[in-house]
């Protein structure tokens, strides 16, 4: 079944949010632990805040998140599909 094909079923888009989903929250949380690691530990979220989110930053974190994890949950689904 080609790909074109497989995206016309409900099962293929099921099977996207199961995988991309988890790797979103995966993605993440990895993500917040290596840009904010000591504001984390030490508890000060408005650092975290600061480095992450606030003045727009807050686009380009989400952004890229939800893309690549939506890319992958097809990708792995039209691989594990048959």
């Amino acid at each position: 079944m080609s790909f074109s094909e497989k995206i016309k079923l409900k099962e293929f888009w099921q099977n996207t949010l199961k995988i991309a989903i988890p790797f979103f929250v995966f993605v993440t949380i990895i993500s917040l632990l290596m840009n904010s690691w000591r504001e984390i530990f030490a508890g000060d979220f408005a650092k975290v805040a600061e480095t992450n989110f606030i003045n727009g930053k807050w686009i380009q974190f989400w952004s890229y998140k939800v893309f690549l994890s939506f890319v992958y949950g097809m990708y792995m689904t039209n691989k594990n599909m048959k």
